[in-house]
């Protein structure tokens, strides 16, 4: 056997490993590629780097088990994300929906250094200049400069 055959092979066999258990599946191929797409976009709550359709937790299966049931009732995409989010948080969607407490989330900390930088600004700006060297001082800069290399 030749290297693409063994890769060709190799890929199948993980590809069937990965494949959810064909009794789960939904009966109508438009349902279940629905399905599909909306695990790809609900974190795992166990394992939390991973999207339930990756995932091998018994918390993620019934997900997909909740998942498949709301669609095959009849649930739109928004109302499935609605009720992940409502018993989940947020946090269970890799891509969380725009509110106010997301917009501070993510932007208050552009907002704090932006501030920081503007109050850093305006003190050194009305900072009196530091006063002149008294001549007893510059020949002690004058002596300790002296000595170093050009």
């Amino acid at each position: 056997m030749n290297a693409r055959r063994i890769a060709a092979l190799l890929g199948a066999v993980a590809c069937l490993a990965a494949a959810a258990d064909p009794a789960e599946r939904l009966n109508n191929p438009t349902q279940e590629a629905r399905a599909r797409a909306l695990f790809r976009e609900t974190r795992c709550v166990v394992c939390q780097g991973e999207s339930i359709d990756d995932s091998d937790a018994d918390l993620a299966g019934d997900l997909r088990q909740a998942i498949r049931a709301r669609i095959t009732a009849g649930a739109t995409d928004d109302q499935v994300r609605a009720f992940l989010r409502a018993r989940y948080g947020d946090f269970v969607l890799f891509r969380p929906s725009l509110s106010l407490a997301n917009a501070l989330l993510w932007g208050g900390p552009f907002v704090v250094a932006i501030i920081g930088a503007g109050l850093l600004i305006a003190r050194q700006r009305s900072a009196p200049p530091a006063p002149p060297l008294s001549p007893e001082e510059e020949a002690k800069v004058a002596v300790l400069t002296a000595d170093e290399p050009v």
